[in-house]
């Protein structure tokens, strides 16, 4: 997540100097590009890990994210990126990864590991806007592409020599993947309920983003290589203050009442940036309600799935899960670059009201699946699996 982070804040300028890189819808696919084939990819590879297992499905992610990385990296031409772009992101192991983390968690604990993960992810983006423009400027686009292919590289022996091995749980009446099963999950109405959850919630994240650094420099007055200022030590707090209602959340089962909470946060916040986009000081709380509202939901959301899910279906229900958050990317920054082009600020948010809303309303009806009492039974159709050691 590093790697495709620290291109963000520099690609627009160094595109520049691409052949085809003033073409500004070319440089937007090389962004997107990513996106599409890890959204193509999402439900495949999920499915695949549930078959196939998830270490072998994870490391042949990883060697296309190298692989996708050093074609970039060689790139002197904008269709040359698009195409490292598009491999980088067929290399889509999200649903194998929370779907290993959900086999090797207690489901007392999963939140708490998915908040890790996710806190992770947060912490490597604030990261990137501090050093996306140093490292620019030492080794240029091509060694940032060059340092991603070296750190999915390192991730795959992390992946063969580091993490526990993963337990092969066998079911005599379920060997193989159904091809009924995904239309299992997507007939699931508790699935379909946090899969537009998790669609709603970076809708949201993107448009936020296509409006809320230009209201820094214009209230602020801070240049683009300065909003690390801002988004740094309000990323750093809300990860100390989203850490209550999530232990909360696991010891005292109040999951769903902090869930429901988080969503009207985020939809407060909203409302808050269709009044505060002239005001700096308001910007910044609004921005620090929105990371702790973000990192609540982003840590409960793939935790709820894999507790609503089968146990042989996970994979394929996180490549579901997955699909609607990379959507949910592509949507919200085409909804809220249209948006503010045509209506203005203000309709971007207002937007965002409207959409978190509903998903508040959706949510509401949700229904949380309690946990198993033994840890060392999990029971999938009547058949005991697993042991306490692989837990």
């Amino acid at each position: 997540m590093l790697g495709l982070f620290l291109i963000l804040p520099v690609f627009a300028v160094h595109a520049l100097h691409l052949k085809g890189g003033g073409d500004h819808t070319l440089v937007g696919i090389a962004l997107g590009a990513y996106g599409l084939t890890q959204g193509v990819l999402q439900i495949p590879y999920g499915m695949a890990s549930d078959r196939y297992g998830r270490k072998r499905i994870i490391i042949l992610g990883l060697v296309l994210f190298a692989l996708g990385s050093f074609i970039a990296a060689i790139g002197d031409d904008i269709y040359v990126v698009i195409a490292g772009r598009a491999v980088q992101g067929a290399g889509a192991i999200s649903a194998p990864v929370m779907a290993f983390l959900s086999d090797l968690t207690r489901e007392q604990h999963r939140t708490k590991a998915m908040a890790l993960v996710g806190s992770s992810i947060g912490l490597m983006f604030a990261l990137s806007l501090v050093g996306s423009p140093l490292l620019y400027r030492h080794i240029g686009m091509g060694g940032i592409f060059i340092l991603t292919g070296v750190l999915a590289l390192v991730a795959i022996w992390v992946v063969v020599s580091v993490v526990p091995e993963e337990t092969l749980v066998k079911i005599e009446a379920e060997e193989h993947v159904e091809p009924a099963r995904l239309g299992d999950m997507l007939r699931n109405t508790d699935l379909l309920r946090l899969n537009f959850g998790i669609f709603s919630l970076h809708v949201v994240q993107m448009a936020i983003f296509v409006v809320v650094p230009l209201a820094l420099v214009s209230t602020g007055g801070l240049s683009v290589d300065q909003h690390w200022k801002v988004y740094l030590p309000v990323v750093l707090a809300s990860f100390v203050l989203m850490l209550p209602p999530i232990f909360y959340a696991e010891k005292k089962n109040g999951i769903k009442p902090v869930f429901l909470a988080s969503i009207a946060l985020m939809a407060v916040v909203q409302l808050g940036f269709v009044f505060a986009l002239n005001n700096f000081t308001a910007l910044v709380i609004l921005l620090l309600g929105f990371f702790v509202a973000f990192n609540v939901l982003e840590a409960s959301l793939p935790s709820l799935v894999s507790r609503t899910a089968p146990g042989r279906a996970r994979g394929t229900a996180l490549g579901v899960y997955n699909t609607t958050q990379a959507l949910g990317l592509f949507v919200g920054g085409a909804a809220g670059g249209w948006l503010m082009q045509h209506q203005g600020q203000a309709p971007v948010f207002v937007f965002g009201v409207a959409l978190i809303a509903l998903w508040g309303a959706s949510a509401a009806g949700m229904r949380v699946p309690q946990r198993a009492r033994e840890r060392g039974v999990d029971t999938v159709g009547g058949a005991a699996l697993g042991n306490e050691s692989a837990r």
